[in-house]
Parts: C-alpha cells; sequence; structure tokens
C-alpha cells in the first residue's frame, strides 16, 4: 500500500480563482478547524456560494475572512433560482454548501446537481467532514458494510415499518436523528431488535462529543434520565447470524409495551419474528397485567 509523504509543513492554501463549474463543498460538522485548505480556497474563490442558511454560511465565511454572494438554497427553492445558479456555473465557479458537513448527506441539493450534470455543467466535490461517516468511525461498529438511511420517521407505524424493512440488511445502519425523537427511536429498536448493539453518537467534534454504545433499551433509559442536546448520528449493527428468529418472545413483547397496547406490541412482534399474531396478542395482554 502507498502512504502518502509526510512533510513538516502544512501545504498553503490554493491561489487563483478556480474553473467554471458547481463545487460541492464540504464545511465543518462542529469544529471550525475541521475545514480543507480546499474548501477555503473555492468559497473564497467563488462568484456565489448557494446555501441553506445565508445566517449559518455568512458566519463561517465571517469566520474564515471570506466575502462573497450567498443564495439560498433549500429544498422549498423553485425551480428558478436552481436555474439560475446553472447558468451562472457555465461561466463561474458556484459554491454549494449545507449548514454543515457534506452536502447532499440528507441535506438539499440533489436536484441542483443531478440538473447541472444534465446541463453539462462541470461538478467537483471538494470532500471534507461527514457526520454518518464520523459516527460510524468512532463507534466501534462494523464499518465494512454499511447502509446509511436518513432520518428515521416521526410517526411510530412509519418508523416501525421503515426498520422492519432493513432487518435483513447486513451491516450496520446508520441514521440522523433529533434529541426530542432519540428515545422514541432507540424503543422502538429494542422492540426489534433488543440483542443489537446500538451506538449514539451525539456532538460530533464539539467540546461536548460523546458516543454511547449498548443496547437500544439501556440508551433509550440513559437518555430519558438525561435528555440529549445536539445533533445525533444513532446507529445499529447487523444481525449475528444467530438472531433468526431475533429474540425470546416475552423479551420483544415486554420491550414493546413499554410504549404500546397489547394488539400493537403484538402485532410488532409478529412482523419481526414471523410468529402467530394471537398467540402473542394472548400472552402480551397476560404480560401486561403481570
Amino acid at each position: 500500500m502507498l502512504c502518502p509523504v509526510m512533510t513538516s509543513e502544512l501545504p498553503s492554501i490554493p491561489s487563483g480563482i478556480p474553473e467554471p463549474g458547481l463545487y460541492i463543498v464540504a464545511t465543518p460538522i462542529g469544529n471550525l478547524a475541521d475545514i480543507t485548505l480546499r474548501a477555503i480556497a473555492v468559497l473564497g474563490g467563488c462568484a456565489v456560494v448557494a446555501c441553506e442558511d445565508t445566517r449559518v454560511t455568512g458566519k463561517l465565511l465571517k469566520h474564515l475572512g471570506i466575502k462573497a454572494r450567498l443564495q439560498r438554497l433549500d429544498d422549498h427553492a423553485p425551480p428558478e433560482v436552481r436555474a439560475r445558479l446553472i447558468d451562472m456555473a457555465r461561466g463561474a465557479p458556484v459554491a454549494l454548501v449545507s449548514d454543515a458537513g457534506t452536502p447532499l448527506i440528507s441535506d438539499p441539493g440533489y436536484r441542483l446537481v443531478r440538473e447541472a450534470r444534465e446541463a453539462g455543467v462541470n461538478v467537483v466535490t471538494i470532500p471534507g467532514a461527514c457526520a454518518a461517516i464520523a459516527g460510524l468511525a468512532m463507534s466501534g461498529l462494523p464499518s465494512d458494510r454499511f447502509l446509511f438511511a436518513g432520518f428515521l420517521p416521526v410517526k411510530d407505524k412509519a418508523r416501525e415499518d421503515v426498520l422492519s424493512g432493513l432487518a435483513g440488511v447486513g451491516g450496520t445502519l446508520v441514521f440522523y436523528e433529533t434529541a426530542p425523537r432519540l428515545e422514541r427511536s432507540l424503543r422502538a429498536i429494542a422492540a426489534l431488535w433488543p440483542a443489537r448493539e446500538v451506538a449514539v453518537a451525539r456532538e460530533l467534534t464539539k467540546l461536548h462529543e460523546e458516543c454511547r454504545s449498548g443496547s437500544a433499551a439501556k440508551l433509550a433509559d440513559h437518555y430519558a434520565a438525561h435528555p440529549p442536546k445536539g445533533e445525533i448520528v444513532l446507529l445499529v449493527g447487523p444481525p449475528a447470524a444467530e438472531d433468526q428468529p431475533v429474540a425470546d418472545p416475552d423479551a420483544l413483547l415486554r420491550a414493546a409495551l413499554t410504549e404500546a397496547s397489547p394488539s400493537k406490541a403484538a402485532a410488532r412482534v409478529t412482523k419481526a419474528t414471523g410468529l402467530d399474531r394471537q398467540t402473542l396478542y394472548a400472552r402480551a395482554v397476560e404480560l401486561k397485567g403481570q
């Protein structure tokens, strides 16, 4: 394996105006020092910077000493905004950033990049920080194969359906989650996969960065007692070969009954294990009465 030659001096920030095109620029996810020299050069040389929130990106550029024209580009931006940016990128460098991390990873930008490519505009990536990759790297969960699945749905039934659909994935599952919804998502994971190892990575690269791992039920109890803050990466380890069927039905029912009626708990466990729903319902009623 070839290794880069290490020197005692850092490379200087590239000079000159970038070539025309659309530049997908990764920005820090917390620590403002986590930005590449190439990203600084591109942001400093672009005609316009398309961003989610001009206030957030404005603070970053001010910190970097860069003055640039900002154009808001979120999921609600009309097609005319994208068309104008693409037309500009034909003759000048245009940057695309998100509020934090790598654009398009559960952030706006997909339509702009797709339309730019279809229009024959040069599209360049400027890699850098990504919360999903940072969380996976520090979680200790298998990283040779993983699936990034974005944010879990807000509603319980939709969340359960998404998780059930991912049950057979033979790799680590990576989600983004918000602090107010973390406990409910952990309870849902505990109901389906009580034996799987789970990790919660939050406040990545910031002063209070942490990564906790254990069963989903134990993590849910912890965050119920210590409500989290900040943005979160939620990771679920892959199923073991011996996890078919997943676990003891009583354990699954008890976990599901913490937030669902006996009928709904039985339905969840049926979906997870394939066991008879009526039998599980009768057992759920029994457990609920104990």
